[in-house]
Parts: structure tokens; C-alpha cells; sequence
């Protein structure tokens, strides 16, 4: 992908050259994208050869496990568990602070674009409905992202009602990560579902509107310590928006928009993933990922 010379949307961009990215002395490199993958293939890789060699790595699923012996439990998954239960296992706290401290280090929705195995098949879905829309073969619906309030806020009370974790039946993310654990389920029905709803319906829409897992990460996302930074080298060309799996964090580079008579400013929205797809297709370099850990150094 050359974001200099070309403007580099998702229509405009071969899906497989997003993988590598020209510089502006024209030398090719791994881009961002590719590292993505290579984090989430990595990860389910850990988790498959733990169960099956016995490596006792990283050991259980994405809703809980183990790494080196520490425990590390999705917060959502110990939302649900006190909301059915009404009580917090001292593994169950440990697990969860300790993933909570590591994602405001860097960045809460990190866990949805360099961890989560549906980002994968979501950036594939999405490639595939940006191409059908393009050629107005379907329509693309959008709706108020907010609305993932409304599923995290059920999903939770459904637990409380119930005692049961209601939500783990329709967890993709989980149900892909057993797939690929313990294997093959009939569960992988529901993926595909959500898929097809994603390719012929709505971009992206599981990861917009309806998975809590990330909007439990985007709450620790607003006071993490990773950002992605923009800077007033910003020509407004809004191809960053295009390619954004969450546009409404990137208001900033509309023109007009308030920046406080700043030059530069942080994305501060727990919703940003931190994916670097608008970094990637910066042709003025404006956008960049940023840390105050430096400070610490």
C-alpha cells in the first residue's frame, strides 16, 4: 500500500497489499495490518499448542486463562459471573485487575484489533461488503453507536435475572476461540450468521453495536495510557474516516472541528482499537500512536 501516491481506501486498496506499506523513499515494509494478524494468529497459537502439547504457556480460552502461571480474565466475563452469582472468586479478581492494569498501559480496545480472532473475519466481511455496496448490490446500513450500551446493559441484566451467563451463548469471540482450542462446534453456525449479517447488512456491525466484551475494553480505553495522536499537518482529506472501524473517534480531523487551538491532540475515545488503519493511510503522516509511559523513562 502506498498512502503518498495513491488515496489508500478500502475500495481503492487491493485487501493483501494492506499488509505492506511503502514508505515515502519508496521502500516497502511490514505494515501495521500484518503485525495485527500476526498478534492474534500468535496468541490462538499459544492457546492451541498449551492444550494439545501441553506447552503451559497460555493456558484456557480468551475469557479466562493462564499465562506463566498469572491468571487473566476478560472483565465482562466477571461482570456477568457477580451480576449471576452476586459474589467474586479471589482468581476471578486477580485475573481481572491484572488484565485491566495491562490494557490501560496499552490502550482498553487494543484487545479488539490485536487480540480478538473475529477482527480477522470482520475485516474480511467488511472488504467483501465495501465491495457489494460499491457496486450497489446491497445497501449499507449504519446506526448510532451507542446502541452497544443498550446490548452490554442487557446482556448484563439477563445475567442478573437468570443467574446464568446468558451472553456466552452468542459470544462469537469465545465460540472462535473454543473452535480453535478444543475444536469444531456447531456454535460456529452463530459466526457465520454474524458474518453474513456483516457482509450483506452492516459493516462491521458486531464490533459497532453489539459486542460488550469491547465496550468493557473502550471503558478502560478512555483513561489508558496509548493514544493515537493527530497533529495539524492534517489536510481534512477524511480518508481516515474511510477506513476507520469506528469513525465518530476521528471528528477531529473533519475541518472546522474544535482542537482547542491545539496541534496536536489525542483520540481519547474509549472506541478507538487502535487498529493504526488510520495511521497506515495518512498521506501527510499526521496521525500517529503515541504513549505517556515515555514520561515514565
Amino acid at each position: 500500500m502506498d498512502k503518498y501516491n495513491t488515496r489508500a481506501t478500502i475500495e481503492a486498496t487491493p485487501f493483501f497489499d494492506t499488509f505492506v506499506t511503502t514508505t515515502k523513499d519508496g521502500k516497502k515494509k511490514l505494515g501495521i495490518r500484518f503485525y495485527r494478524w500476526a498478534s492474534v494468529i500468535s496468541i490462538h497459537l499459544l492457546f492451541f499448542l498449551s492444550y494439545y502439547i501441553d506447552l503451559q504457556m497460555l493456558e484456557g480460552t480468551l475469557s479466562g486463562s493462564r499465562f506463566l502461571g498469572f491468571h487473566l480474565i476478560d472483565p465482562f466475563m466477571t461482570f456477568q459471573v457477580f451480576a449471576a452469582h452476586h459474589q467474586m472468586p479471589i482468581n476471578l479478581l486477580i485475573g481481572t485487575i491484572t488484565i485491566v492494569v495491562v490494557y490501560l498501559l496499552i490502550g482498553g480496545r487494543a484487545y479488539c484489533s490485536w487480540v480478538c480472532p473475529y477482527t480477522i473475519i470482520g475485516e474480511i466481511g467488511e472488504k467483501i461488503h465495501r465491495k457489494l455496496a460499491k457496486a450497489n448490490i446491497i445497501k449499507s446500513y449504519e446506526f448510532d453507536h451507542r446502541i452497544k450500551y443498550i446490548f452490554w446493559s442487557i446482556f448484563l441484566a439477563l445475567a442478573f435475572i437468570s443467574g446464568y451467563l446468558i451472553f456466552e451463548i452468542f459470544n462469537i469471540v469465545g465460540i472462535i476461540s473454543r473452535a480453535i482450542i478444543y475444536g469444531w462446534s456447531v456454535a460456529l453456525s452463530l459466526v457465520l450468521a454474524v458474518f453474513l449479517v456483516e457482509v450483506f447488512f452492516s459493516q462491521r456491525a458486531w464490533c459497532r453495536y453489539v459486542c460488550p466484551i469491547g465496550t468493557t475494553y473502550g471503558f478502560i480505553g478512555w483513561p489508558s495510557a496509548t493514544k493515537v495522536v493527530w497533529d495539524d499537518s492534517c489536510d481534512h482529506c477524511r480518508v481516515c474516516i474511510d477506513v476507520c472501524i469506528v469513525p465518530h473517534v476521528l471528528e477531529i480531523v473533519k475541518k472546522n472541528a474544535d482542537t482547542q487551538g491545539k496541534s496536536e491532540l489525542a483520540i481519547i475515545s474509549g472506541d478507538c482499537t487502535l487498529c493504526g488503519r488510520c495511521i497506515e493511510v495518512c498521506h501527510q503522516d499526521a496521525l500517529r500512536y503515541d504513549t505517556k509511559l515515555k514520561k515514565l523513562i
